[in-house]
């Protein structure tokens, strides 16, 4: 089996972008000692850009197969979201940590669809949430 050394450097390009895209989010989760962290973030982008890789060299980019591929990768991530929600005491804790892994999920989508735009976008949405509207949350519950 011949390897194809552009399809791997374009491959490489894809997941390094969703593991660079993913960091602010998981540096903001670390910073604040939450359930997933620094490792956690890059490793969702990652591992979400590389199976859609996967699908489209595997079932080409038809939107059937590539639909239930998205549909499986949403939810296989939801369930390591929901693992990051803490219920205690009638209070619930983690669901933007939870929110953050969904959407992590997606811009290793987007990077393995080459649409780095929308990638940024995420990556800068998320990491400006967390940080910007917390002090104002903050404010809300005091």
């Amino acid at each position: 089996m011949d390897l194809d050394w552009t399809r791997i450097f374009t491959h490489l390009i894809s997941v390094t972008v969703a593991y660079v895209l993913a960091l602010p989010v998981g540096w903001d989760r670390e910073k604040e000692v939450r359930s997933a962290g620094l490792r956690t973030f890059p490793l969702v982008a990652v591992a979400s850009c590389g199976y859609m890789l996967i699908a489209m060299s595997i079932l080409g980019s038809g939107a059937d197969s590539v639909s239930r591929i998205i549909q499986g990768l949403i939810t296989g991530i939801g369930f390591i979201g929901g693992g990051a929600i803490l219920k205690d005491r009638g209070s619930v804790h983690g669901t933007a940590t939870a929110a953050s892994i969904w959407n992590t999920g997606a811009i290793g989508a987007a990077a393995a669809f080459n649409r780095y735009e929308i990638a940024i976008v995420l990556s800068v949405i998320n990491f400006a949430t967390l940080r910007l509207l917390t002090p104002f949350k903050q404010k809300v519950k005091s």
